[in-house]
């Protein structure tokens, strides 16, 4: 069974910027890396939304943002879920069918709007692959509970001082360098 990592942490700690890392490091060994990032959006040095890209496309939307009026609302961000039930779930499920490694950057409350997102996640982490995601160290939704108890997850904490050495320490698990 291929190892899940998950890259778990605090806002701002550094897990997309980690993950931003490990994809160029995982090409340069020879693995094709797919899924989706999450970008920051901002406006005169303030974040007011959040993109959602697919690593494979480069095509990302805006996901969630200050000035949206959706029904689903996280801290201060509308999220439109359409958008990740699209964009987000098409990439988890090409990178499925043809990538060697799966990111998934993040699993969190903004995601968690979308029912099929969620199910692509579960389907993504039953299947026989490298996957790296991310997602907030406190949060206990359903599905990170779930997460955190699997037996073939491995969690890493990013903080600002490892943020640095951990895309090595990644890259290591996936050879199978390091258990």
């Amino acid at each position: 069974m291929k190892v899940k990592i998950g890259l778990s942490g605090l806002p701002g700690s550094g897990k997309t910027t980690t993950i931003l890392r490990i994809i160029p490091m995982l090409k340069e060994e020879g693995f094709s890396v797919g899924g989706v990032v999450t970008e920051e959006i901002r406006e005169k040095g303030r974040r007011v939304g959040f993109y959602i890209k697919d690593i494979v496309t480069g095509e990302k939307k805006v996901m969630a943002h200050v000035d949206f009026r959706t029904r689903v609302r996280v801290g201060k961000y509308y999220v439109d879920t359409k958008v990740v039930d699209d964009l987000g779930t098409r990439a988890l499920m090409y990178a499925l069918e043809n990538c060697d490694v799966i990111v998934i950057d993040e699993i969190g409350k903004m995601e968690m709007g979308s029912k099929k997102f969620m199910e692509a996640v579960r389907e993504v982490l039953d299947s026989d692959k490298w996957v790296i995601l991310t997602m907030h160290k406190k949060s206990r939704t359903p599905l990170l509970q779930e997460i955190r108890r699997r037996d073939d997850m491995r969690i890493l904490e990013v903080t600002p001082i490892n943020r640095n050495l951990l895309p090595f320490r990644v890259i290591s698990l996936i050879k199978g360098e390091i258990r």
